[in-house]
């Protein structure tokens, strides 16, 4: 089902509160940016994450992330984020991402990322919005 969709890319600067006693990006800090980098591309989209809570019903959680970290990123470096749909399924959403040091083009981590979509109220899997699965499908 749409393998390979659009790429979408986010810059992340490194500041010290994104670092650990040893002067890295503390691991789970790339999760976050991952997450802002998803949510960035689903805003590019013309989809605010509040907006489909109110208007339709829906959340994305994290249902499974596999993250190779393959090396450090430290304070003041640029990084960019990047957020591609890997698969479009009924009910959730597979991001592939990578994390790459702007000036030296190094790969910092990749991951993939499985997003469920789930009903507001009750947090069970719900469809989802087909506006929003045709956007994603049709990206380019």
């Amino acid at each position: 089902m749409g393998e390979g969709l659009s790429q979408f890319y986010w810059p992340v600067r490194i500041y010290y509160e994104d670092t650990d006693s040893g002067g890295v990006v503390y691991y789970a800090n790339y999760l976050k940016f991952m997450e802002r980098a998803r949510t960035e591309y689903l805003r590019s989209l013309g989809f605010e994450q509040d907006r489909l809570r109110l208007e339709q019903g829906v959340l994305f959680a994290v249902r499974s992330v596999q993250v190779d970290y393959r090396q450090p990123a430290w304070f003041n470096d640029a990084l960019e984020i990047s957020a591609q749909v890997n698969t479009v399924r009924r009910t959730s959403l597979i991001f592939n991402q990578r994390i790459m040091r702007c000036e030296a083009g190094d790969l910092v981590c990749e991951g993939q990322i499985r997003i469920a979509c789930v009903d507001a109220g009750t947090f069970k899997p719900s469809p989802i919005p087909e506006t929003l699965r045709s956007e994603l499908l049709n990206a380019s």
